[in-house]
């Protein structure tokens, strides 16, 4: 059984349907098919139930994916430990993060990175804390940089610094200039707010939820630059990060009144640690970073 289809198969497993999964792949769909046609009969059974157009995984299916995605794995960690071996600065990092991590957190990390292991290449992807999670969970990026901290006893969790929040307001709003304001001072305010899913959002609700009210949210979006433009645009307030360390913040701010509200941000890898040598190196070497370095953000 060639590696190849056993690739094949796990994709054809996320998709369940034959044409797009060709498509994903750049084959036709007469090759898929006979490759499965070929893994079916050497294990003597069929490993999907057939519905229509769609493939669905039944029981014989499930154990074999399980089975075949642990192979597939290993014979990547078994080809990157070679790798290693030749040239240890070598290797493939794939990084899910906040996309206001993108600002700051990622380019530092990477840059420091780089004077170490010129060689090392990264494959990024900015998204929501929910789903960058899940990614790890399941393999599909190596190290996930999230905030705040995710309630997930199954990963292991770097813990990398706290950023404070605060209020943001629009120019001439009536709670512009106050020294500092509580979060049930805003039961009736009007709040723009990432969507459901972003940490962000998660810590925002957690605040109201706490303060015994559920937030007025006219307006959500997917990119903090966007929130901090529709709080300047007068859309609404929102509770952002005052700044980012290094960094001073265009949008007006107030402190909360109590001045522990901030969220914790770090590192998130599956329970033993990426599985890859590069991925182990680079989070080494942000562990090093974090321990080495004051946090600015406090």
């Amino acid at each position: 059984m060639q590696l190849r289809e056993l690739e094949w198969f796990i994709s054809l497993t996320e998709t369940g349907n034959m044409t797009s999964t060709a498509e994903q792949l750049n084959i036709s769909q007469p090759t898929l098919s006979r490759a499965l046609a070929r893994i079916e009969r050497r294990l003597g059974v069929e490993l999907f139930d057939r519905h229509q157009n769609r493939l669905r995984l039944n029981k014989y299916g499930e154990v074999f994916r399980a089975h075949a995605v642990r192979a597939v794995d290993e014979i990547n960690q078994g080809e990157e430990r070679i790798a290693t071996l030749v040239d240890p600065d070598r290797g493939v990092v794939s990084i899910g993060f906040l996309h206001s991590f993108g600002g700051w957190l990622i380019p530092r990390l990477l840059d420091g990175y780089r004077v170490f292991a010129p060689r090392t290449s990264f494959e990024l992807c900015g998204g929501a804390a929910d789903a960058i999670v899940d990614d790890v969970r399941h393999g599909r990026i190596d190290i996930g940089f999230v905030a705040p901290r995710p309630n997930a006893d199954d990963l292991r969790w770097l813990s990398l610094g706290r950023e404070e929040l605060g209020l943001g307001v629009p120019p001439g709003h009536p709670l512009e200039g106050r020294a500092d304001i509580a979060v049930a001072d805003l039961v009736d305010e009007p709040m723009v707010a990432l969507e459901v899913g972003y940490g962000l959002r998660q810590v925002t609700d957690r605040l109201c939820r706490e303060a015994g009210f559920t937030p007025r949210i006219v307006i959500e979006v997917t990119e903090l630059s966007t929130l901090r433009a529709l709080v300047t645009a007068g859309m609404g307030v929102a509770v952002i990060p005052t700044a980012w360390p290094g960094h001073t913040l265009a949008t007006p701010t107030i402190p909360f009144r109590d001045r522990s509200i901030s969220r914790q941000y770090g590192a998130v890898t599956r329970a033993h640690g990426p599985s890859g040598q590069a991925a182990q190196r680079f989070l080494e070497f942000v562990a090093e970073q974090s321990r080495s370095q004051p946090d600015t953000s406090r």
